[in-house]
């Protein structure tokens, strides 16, 4: 087994915005969606480009991960952002509202994974496992490339020494490390902070369910709500397909690549835009450098896309919800707790699939249909209160 994992440069904030604030928050949402609005400053002015922090040349985010669920909406963005945009929002509500948005304090840092060698079914344990051993908390986001996880900007050490410990090998390049997992047993645990690390796999195993029935917390799944996974399409394959896009006057810049507008597709983009101001259900979307942008949707949104992704958009998932708003955000090991059982008990294969994405106070493990009936039967005598 092999993966490649890096280290995204700057810190990151994950924001925990309430539904009944959503509208409030809409707006400034967008702002981060599209950074080009950035660009000026309410006065006109033109900002330094030293002022948009967690760009690229091309004025693209190196990660951002927007996410509206049945529980939650939840923002991932660089740190900047977060100050800059969300900031003087959180600042003018009143003050029982301002305390419902959490997370702006928290830094994080994230690691992109690689991961072909993997396959899915065992995926998010086997990455997740040696970081909850460690007693780091994590948040995990799986895409239709890629895999990130944040974990807080204090344990990047810890990091690295976990994964070490768990026996991979890391070889430090550009600060990104090519891992390849040695022999070596895949626990998975959770434990509210300061706890002592479990002693067995057995302990392991139970700390998860026995914390998560301490704070009440049992699978939902929400009736006829359908997810498919897909992406947008690369923009160097647009490029082939369509030409450089044509200047416009006779004195137009021939090269105008530093605009945001000339580096994404714009009709993605609008569909996005178009969701978000949709109230929806469901819609996931992620945006990171090198990748192309990755969506995770309600299928009743996907006429709103177009031939704008692309996926087997037959293939449906669906999401069962654990509502996490009872834990702290310290607590480590729930990622491969709940997936590990699931792996074991449903008896998973190289050609199984999981995903998992967490959110600001919840997590979502998101299945095939087929097997999603299958997992609620393993979880729910689990969760179950004694």
């Amino acid at each position: 087994m092999s993966a490649q994992i890096s280290f995204l440069d700057g810190t990151y904030t994950l924001i925990h915005i309430p539904l009944d604030l959503y509208n409030t928050f809409l707006q400034p949402i967008l702002r981060v969606l599209i950074p080009q609005t950035q660009s000026l400053r309410v006065d006109g002015s033109s900002m330094h480009h030293e002022d948009l922090d967690g760009l690229s040349a091309e004025n693209q985010h190196g990660f951002l991960n927007i996410s509206v669920t049945p529980l939650e909406c939840s923002i991932v963005c660089h740190t900047s952002w977060a100050r800059n945009v969300f900031d003087a929002i959180v600042s003018s509500l009143p003050a029982h509202k301002s305390r419902a948005i959490s997370g702006l304090t928290e830094s994080y840092m994230i690691l992109s994974v690689i991961s072909a060698d993997l396959d899915a079914a065992s995926r998010v344990l086997d990455l997740s496992s040696p970081l909850a051993l460690a007693g780091i908390p994590i948040f995990f986001i799986t895409t239709y490339y890629s895999d990130f996880i944040l974990v807080p900007s204090r344990e990047r050490h810890n990091v690295m020494d976990a994964l070490h410990d768990k026996g991979f090998e890391l070889s430090d390049t550009n600060a990104s490390f090519v891992i390849s997992r040695k022999n070596s047993a895949s626990h998975h645990s959770a434990s509210p902070p300061g706890t002592p690390p479990p002693s067995n796999n057995d302990e392991l195993q139970s700390r998860t369910f026995l914390l998560l029935r301490k704070r009440n917390v049992s699978p939902r799944v929400d009736r006829g709500l359908e997810l498919v996974q897909c992406s947008g399409r690369d923009m160097s394959q647009l490029a082939d397909a369509y030409g450089p896009r044509a200047s416009v006057g006779r004195h137009a810049p021939t090269d105008n690549r530093d605009a945001w507008i000339e580096n994404v597709d714009t009709k993605f983009y609008t569909a996005v835009v178009s969701a978000l101001i949709s109230q929806p259900r469901f819609v996931s979307v992620t945006l990171a450098r090198d990748d192309p942008p990755s969506l995770l949707v309600d299928k009743s949104l996907l006429p709103m896309f177009g031939d704008s992704i692309v996926g087997d958009k037959d293939a449906i998932l669906v999401p069962i919800f654990l509502d996490l708003v009872n834990l702290p955000s310290e607590v480590t090991g729930i990622v491969c707790g709940v997936s590990g059982r699931l792996v074991h008990d449903m008896k998973m294969t190289a050609t199984s699939e999981l995903s998992y994405l967490s959110t600001a106070r919840a997590g979502v493990v998101i299945l095939p249909e087929q097997q999603c009936t299958r997992a609620l039967g393993i979880l729910k005598p689990l969760l179950e209160q004694e």
